[in-house]
């Protein structure tokens, strides 16, 4: 047998296979394609204080080998989520992880003791990376003064397993993911999606209705890998590996690069099974090379 559990502070997973938020929805969506218990958790898309119509359309269009979005963390606040969403992620034999944004500091730490008091969400993911929000999201992950605080604000007021989710625009992504462990977050995400934008020819018109969005997909594997080397070499909290992860090879890189969990995104709209695939997969490969944990994957890079 093949031990593929990991921990993140005192949060034991049964596999390093997450799902990204705002990818897999609230989980429900993919009932019937997937055995959520199979996963190590779900990252549920982005919660918010208030209600949240999102960005005008259009805001999704295809690229080679990725997507842009510019969803806008459309949602309908947190007592919506307490009232509607909570009662069926709690049945999940899995870890259900929220993500929460805010246009203020404020904003999130309300949201980070609505959710402490949940008693079935062990964890949060922190998004000070969104690129896709006119307030808050980027602004507070691309200024190290601005995401110290609100790290610290969180964690002050947060008890339970608290995971930073970092931005790759900026010039040094290590300098944030220090930022983090010293505020003593027990772990950092990355990497969220890059700013870029396309233009349709044919009108001359930017594709998304707010001109710039986040890249994802393929296209940007090899800038999330070298940059969770980089985090990972770094720090010494646990980082979670994000970008362009289509195949199990895809996560076993992230893990050799240093990752100790790694989140499918994109690839879930592709391919709905995907993340189950991938924890097949990750097994297969650690069963062939005589591996009996994932430990002895993760971090193994041979230079």
């Amino acid at each position: 047998m093949v031990n593929l559990g990991i921990s993140i502070g005192n949060l034991k997973f049964r596999n390093p296979v997450l799902t990204a938020s705002g990818t897999f929805g609230y989980g429900s969506e993919f009932d019937d394609f997937v055995d959520i218990s199979r996963l190590g958790g779900i990252v549920l898309k982005g919660s918010t204080i208030e209600p949240r119509e999102g960005n005008p359309y259009p805001r999704m269009a295809e690229t080679p080998s990725g997507m842009l979005n510019s969803v806008g963390l459309q949602n309908k606040g947190i007592d919506y989520f307490e009232n509607n969403i909570y009662p069926k992620v709690a049945e999940y034999d899995t870890n259900v992880i929220v993500n929460i944004n805010g246009s203020y500091i404020e904003d999130y730490v309300a949201l980070a003791k609505r959710i402490d008091k949940l008693a079935r969400i062990p964890a949060v993911e922190l998004n000070i990376s969104c690129p896709n929000v006119k307030m808050g999201g980027m602004a507070f992950g691309t200024n190290p003064d601005t995401a110290s605080e609100v790290i610290r604000a969180v964690r002050d007021a947060y008890s339970k397993v608290l995971i930073v989710k970092l931005s790759p625009n900026v010039t040094d992504i290590t300098e944030f993911a220090k930022i983090a462990e010293d505020e003593k977050a027990d772990s950092v995400s990355l990497i969220n999606t890059l700013l870029g934008m396309a233009i349709d020819v044919r009108t001359m018109k930017p594709s998304l209705s707010t001109i710039t969005g986040g890249l994802s997909g393929p296209a940007i594997k090899p800038i999330a890998l070298r940059m969770v080397w980089q985090v990972a070499n770094a720090v010494k909290i646990p980082v979670i590996g994000i970008g362009g992860i289509m195949t199990a090879d895809d996560a076993i890189e992230f893990l050799l690069a240093g990752a100790a969990a790694i989140q499918v995104g994109t690839a879930s709209f592709i391919d709905p099974q995907i993340s189950v695939k991938i924890v097949d997969g990750i097994e297969r490969y650690l069963t062939d090379r005589g591996l009996s944990d994932i430990k002895d994957l993760t971090g193994k890079l041979l230079i």
